[in-house]
């Protein structure tokens, strides 16, 4: 699924077709802040581009991150942000027919990630939370997006983020369940902080966390019903830190090529040599159909 026609648009709008791609959306120690910069004379385009950026995610989740930090400047933006906006748009063009594939194959089994990075906006100190949900090795719903309160510590950030992960898993439970399918219960959910694993299955209430007893409780019920099961993961290898958090060139890339990314119209750029194996033989089954074809015409036109 790809919004290859779209993204050309976009780069057409923004009038950087002739600029060098980007290997990544934003710079790694980037700190987007509203007093760096001049403020632009003319915000009509900067809020049109980041927009249609928004759009684009429906099929690209690698831009999720850079699409939420870049909107939140949209009533004051400045040259910083302009500037910013435009390497998500040069990392665009090094593949923009690049989308989501579903596999035919894939069983009926959700499994989720969920990951915050606490007080990341230095403007709010809110945090960013983050989640992807699979069927099977099929992404079909992820979220970047800002906390609406402050967190006191990485474990509230965290358990906010497990807390919003779980009401999509519910949500999409109840979708299948509407289409009559059935996948297979407890979804796993996959965690890298080991304080909010325990604390979701902990019963007794600390007087340090009553403040968010609402969301302990919504995510134990759901555990004690079967219906979602908490596993810690390392942080290496954690996917969902592509949606919190800038990334450097490998780690990010190591991030996108676990969400079934690729692009149909070039050679992968992050299935490594696995993908480049496979697209080889697809383009050699279809020169070979090519010839067949021209073959079979040149014989019916004797």
């Amino acid at each position: 699924m790809s919004q290859r026609k779209y993204a050309l648009e976009l780069l057409h709008l923004a009038g950087i077709l002739d600029e060098k791609p980007s290997n990544i959306p934003l710079d790694l120690n980037i700190n987007l802040s509203d007093n760096v910069g001049e403020p632009l004379p003319d915000a009509t385009l900067y809020r049109t581009l980041v927009g249609k950026l928004i759009y684009l995610t429906i099929t690209r989740p690698d831009l999720s991150y850079a699409a939420q930090a870049l909107s939140q400047f949209g009533q004051t933006p400045r040259t910083s942000h302009l500037q910013a906006l435009y390497k998500v748009l040069r990392y665009i063009k090094l593949c923009p027919g690049q989308g989501l594939h579903f596999s035919r194959s894939s069983t009926l089994t959700l499994q989720a990630y969920c990951n915050s990075d606490w007080a990341k906006c230095s403007l709010s100190r809110r945090s960013i939370t983050g989640y992807c949900i699979y069927l099977r090795s099929c992404l079909i719903s992820w979220q970047s997006k800002k906390q609406t309160v402050v967190s006191r510590s990485s474990t509230e950030a965290e358990y906010r983020a497990l807390t919003d992960c779980t009401c999509e898993l519910t949500w999409l439970q109840s979708l299948l369940h509407d289409l009559h399918i059935s996948p297979t219960k407890p979804v796993t959910i996959f965690c890298d902080n080991s304080s909010t694993i325990a604390f979701a299955a902990n019963p007794i209430q600390h007087a340090r966390t009553k403040h968010i007893e609402i969301d302990c409780h919504f995510v134990r019920d759901k555990i004690k019903a079967g219906q979602i099961s908490t596993v810690f993961i390392p942080s290496t290898t954690q996917v969902t830190d592509v949606f919190t958090k800038p990334l450097s060139k490998s780690p990010f890339h190591s991030c996108i090529s676990k969400f079934g990314i690729c692009d149909p119209y070039t050679l992968p750029t992050c299935e490594g040599d696995k993908g480049i194996h496979h697209m080889v033989k697809v383009n050699t089954i279809s020169s070979q159909y090519v010839k067949r074809q021209r073959h079979l015409t040149s014989c019916n036109s004797i």
